[in-house]
């Protein structure tokens, strides 16, 4: 069969959605290639094979993108996945914070897909499916910079789809919600503490981790992936998970709605009296 034989690069591919869609695909019979910042310390326990990968650098993308194509004539699908969360209300996070939010959610996946789109322009034919977020379509609070790197993924892949159209390379974005993954556990908090924020801060983040360890694993999400790629023509955006198709379309229709919403679910307190403002580095 056809699909046996596509090659599918997937950065992030160690834990959480992206070892899962790896597992998936290999288990399919793909020829499946991740990526790891330190891939000796996985390798061992992997079925595929690991190349070193920090997105944020890009002699470490030209490396990783020159080694794969000494292994395959052909680069049938990129996964972008590799990204990190930092929580933290907008002021307590510091601009160095949020510069690193950007470079490896945005700029890291940007300068990815930009390694591979020669190879793909030339073949005439490939599939670029980026992990974005349920938080690339709304507004999480407390993860304010996380929500933004997402949105601007949206922006960047919509407009890209229309560029390399002409070049038979279909673009995709998966928008998942929540699923049981580590993610939390990797989670990098803001460089200050404002007191104010207290209270909220630490409810939004209590029901951020509470929805991921009840949620289900992502199982789903790999199987998305799995039936874009092996659709001729597939769409722009997928959502996958509780409450994906919910929260945008209240969003954009019903604004006050949504919001109060929001403020239940993540405990947020509306009527939080000022204290005087103290900043303190953890």
């Amino acid at each position: 069969m056809k699909t046996l034989a596509k090659t599918v690069l997937i950065t992030g591919a160690t834990s959480g959605i992206g070892l899962q869609i790896a597992n998936q695909l290999y288990e399919k019979g793909f020829k499946v290639y991740g990526t790891s910042r330190t891939p000796e310390k996985h390798q061992q326990r992997l079925p595929f094979e690991l190349f070193e990968l920090d997105v944020t650098s890009e002699k470490s993308i030209q490396k990783c993108v020159d080694t794969l194509i000494s292994k395959t004539k052909t680069i049938d699908v990129l996964i972008n996945n590799a990204g990190i969360g930092i929580c933290g209300s907008a002021e307590e996070t510091s601009v160095k914070q949020a510069y690193k939010q950007f470079e490896t959610n945005f700029w890291g996946t940007i300068k990815m897909t930009k390694a591979i789109l020669p190879v793909m322009r030339q073949q005439h034919f490939g599939k670029i499916i980026t992990i974005g977020s349920l938080a690339g379509l709304i507004g999480v609070p407390f993860q304010s910079y996380y929500s933004a790197s997402k949105h601007a993924l949206e922006g960047f892949f919509k407009s890209l789809k229309f560029e390399v159209a002409p070049f038979n390379i279909k673009i995709s974005v998966i928008e998942p919600g929540f699923f049981k993954t580590n993610l939390h556990n990797s989670f990098e908090f803001a460089e200050f503490a404002v007191s104010d924020y207290d209270n909220m801060r630490n409810n939004a983040l209590q029901v951020l981790s509470t929805s991921i360890d009840n949620a289900d694993t992502p199982v789903s999400v790999a199987r998305v992936i799995l039936k874009i790629i092996n659709t001729e023509n597939p769409g722009y955006s997928y959502r996958v998970g509780k409450n994906t198709l919910v929260a945008p379309w209240l969003q954009f229709l019903y604004f006050r709605l949504y919001e109060f919403g929001i403020r239940i679910k993540f405990r947020l307190e509306s009527n939080a009296k000022p204290n005087n403002v103290t900043s303190n580095r953890h």
